[in-house]
């Protein structure tokens, strides 16, 4: 592993020991990478719903862990910044967790993180059952991960979904000082309420040195630096690039397909130099007009 390479993930403990909240943003490839590091975030979030959505195919677990890690190496190569990357549920039990370490450190990932439900997982926003392995069996594939890693610097993150499967902030709790003391190096603690009051309880009774992470999808309305006072040390934004991509598309491509010439969408797409610039192309776009 190259010094540079294993310099991200000293990085990134570097940004969970410090005194400003790490944002971390939500991308699917190396392109939308590029844009979030240009935009001021300090992580990337590979994102598992991102990724899966750029297949056309739903977050469920239908990807490949080769899928996955591909992806989040293409974005590690297009930023300076540390990528975490979303692994869902590991990939399977123990050994596949150990698995995934050993190959998202050897190609440079500064991090992972795995969550407590079982295989095949869903999204957690969605209307369905939100099952969860029991905690001790999900302490094992954390203490699998941990011993898998060369580096010390390498982190992995706990995700638990307890909150998400209807559980309450006790049991949320439970399951994240378990994971934490099974050598979790931050936990993630995940709600879909549309109030931060949950998350807010949970950090409240914190108790362990273990940095907290926080992901305001649903409960947008909190603010950073109220998340910051309440004990968290990062926060993700897991899926608005992508959602601001989709609608943006749809609106030009609609323009585009009603009016029947490339003109009528040039005042709201990017110009081809951008382009350019963005791909580190070393010519300058020459237009043939």
């Amino acid at each position: 592993m190259s010094t540079e390479r294993s310099s991200k993930s000293s990085r990134l403990r570097a940004l969970l020991a410090g005194d400003t909240i790490v944002r971390a943003m939500g991308a699917h490839n190396g392109l939308t990478a590029r844009l979030a590091e240009r935009a001021g975030f300090e992580a990337i979030w590979a994102s598992g719903l991102e990724i899966s959505a750029s297949y056309a195919l739903p977050d469920q677990s239908l990807l490949s862990m080769t899928q996955f890690l591909d992806a989040a190496e293409a974005m590690d190569a297009a930023t300076t910044v540390p990528v975490i990357a979303d692994c869902d549920t590991g990939f399977g039990g123990p050994l596949n967790v150990a698995h995934a370490v050993a190959n998202y450190e050897r190609r440079g990932i500064a991090g992972i993180c795995i969550e407590d439900k079982i295989f095949p997982k869903i999204n957690s926003f969605a209307a369905a059952s939100q099952d969860l392995i029991p905690a001790v069996d999900f302490a094992e594939k954390i203490e699998a991960g941990k011993s898998a890693q060369v580096s010390e610097d390498f982190v992995l993150i706990a995700r638990t979904e307890a909150l998400v499967a209807g559980q309450d902030v006790a049991e949320a709790l439970d399951r994240a000082r378990t994971y934490a003391k099974a050598g979790a190096d931050a936990v993630l603690i995940h709600s879909k309420s549309r109030q931060p009051r949950e998350i807010l309880e949970f950090a409240s009774q914190w108790d362990l040195d273990t940095p907290l992470v926080a992901v305001p999808t649903t409960y947008n309305g909190i603010h950073e630096s109220e998340l910051r006072a309440a004990g968290f040390s990062v926060v993700i934004y897991a899926n608005q690039g992508l959602r601001g991509a989709i609608r943006g598309i749809k609106a030009t491509l609609s323009e585009l397909a009603s009016s029947g010439r490339g003109e009528a969408v040039e005042e709201q797409i990017s110009t081809m130099s951008e382009v350019f610039e963005l791909q580190g192309m070393t010519a300058k776009f020459e237009s043939t007009v």
